[in-house]
Parts: structure tokens; C-alpha cells; sequence
């Protein structure tokens, strides 16, 4: 099994509802993104995926979130809150939706809201009939 890691950025607002006081009122974070890419085999140029197709896919996806008040995104409308394991969640599926090889996956992504607090979200591995 190969795993690839890749890293980024984005700074958005939220408001959560029903966590307590201090993280319902409206406040911004600057997400650090890891996002990791897994599969058994290495294509003809002997790598799982090329680096560059990763992190251009993942830039389409941070556009999307970056500076924005990430409760009127519709992906986060409710009952689904923009918290740190629902905004992992959103970019690992809109990821697998644009990796377009079969024998590539991804397999987790952690969203990091400050240096000591993350939400890992472990995508589910395909089942073959």
C-alpha cells in the first residue's frame, strides 16, 4: 500500500450551534488541510499520483472555502455544521469525486483548526463484488 500526503491552507468563518458558549458565537479559523491519497500499485512512471493532480484538485476544492462564512455554503446548511469533522467529511468526498483512477483513493483527510486541535475523516474503502 502507497500513501501520498498532501498539505494546505484555507481561513473561513463559522458559527457552531450546540457546542457550547465561546464556539457558537461567530468565529474564524486558519484550517491546515491534510489530505492523503492511498493505493496498492504505482502507475508506468512509477508513482501512485501525480503530486501536481492532487494539489490542483485540492486548490479547486479550497477556493470553494477559502475566505468565506462556511455556514451559507450550501454544503454545510443545516442540520449539517461547518465543524472541523464535517468540513474533513466535504473535502475528502469532493476530492474522490475528481480522482478520476480507479485504483486510487483517498483515504483520509484531517482538518486542523488550530496547532493542538484536528477532525480526521477516514474515507470508507470501496467494496468490490
Amino acid at each position: 500500500m502507497f500513501e501520498l500526503k498532501v498539505i494546505t491552507r484555507f481561513a473561513a468563518a463559522h458559527q457552531l450551534k450546540m457546542v457550547g458558549e465561546k464556539c457558537e458565537n461567530l468565529h474564524g479559523h486558519n484550517w491546515k488541510i491534510e489530505v492523503c491519497v492511498a493505493g496498492e500499485a504505482l502507475n508506468e512512471a512509477g508513482v501512485l499520483m501525480d503530486f501536481g493532480e492532487i494539489k490542483g484538485h485540492v486548490r479547486e476544492i479550497m477556493s470553494e472555502l477559502d475566505h468565506k462564512f462556511l455556514n451559507e455554503l450550501d454544503a454545510f446548511h443545516d442540520p449539517i455544521s461547518p465543524s472541523s469533522e464535517n468540513i474533513a467529511q466535504y473535502i475528502g468526498n469532493a476530492l474522490q469525486q475528481k480522482v478520476s483512477d480507479p485504483c486510487v483513493r483517498i483515504s483520509r483527510v484531517t482538518a486542523w483548526e488550530s496547532e493542538d486541535a484536528c477532525a480526521t475523516y477516514h474515507l470508507p474503502s470501496p467494496r468490490f463484488g
